[in-house]
């Protein structure tokens, strides 16, 4: 893992950590980067996206909490720096603030990639018993 990812790891998941046990605070964080997705073409990135808002949705809602709160966190993590003040500065030169989101929720996909393979795995259960 290169330096800078590990720098954002440390920053972003200490600041994920206020939104563990606070479903107010971590809901409206899920409706700011949904509404900021809507806007962005994201292309590739939109699926892993999509997914980690959908992990996250239902982790806050108490319907999934087989994750460990590690990749929680780095998930949170990843959407705090996807919805970020300073990351929107790049944002208006857009093929550099696109990359930047991207490089980010990529690295975020691939670390907890095991746990979103579980995730998938639960969500396709609670779909065939509905």
């Amino acid at each position: 893992m290169a330096k800078h990812e590990k720098t954002f790891l440390k920053n972003y998941e200490s600041k994920a950590s206020e939104y563990l046990n606070d479903k107010e605070k971590a809901s409206h964080l899920l409706k700011k980067a949904m509404k900021k997705a809507d806007k962005k073409a994201i292309g590739d990135v939109w699926e892993n996206l999509q997914l980690l808002f959908s992990i996250f949705g239902d982790w806050t809602s108490g319907k999934y909490r087989t994750i460990p709160v590690k990749s929680i966190l780095m998930i949170i993590g990843g959407i705090l720096y996807f919805v970020s003040p300073v990351d929107a500065i790049t944002d208006f030169i857009p093929v550099v603030g696109l990359l930047d989101d991207a490089t980010i929720i990529g690295l975020v996909f691939r670390q907890v990639s095991s746990d979103l393979t579980l995730y998938k795995e639960w969500k396709q259960k609670e779909f065939l018993q509905e």
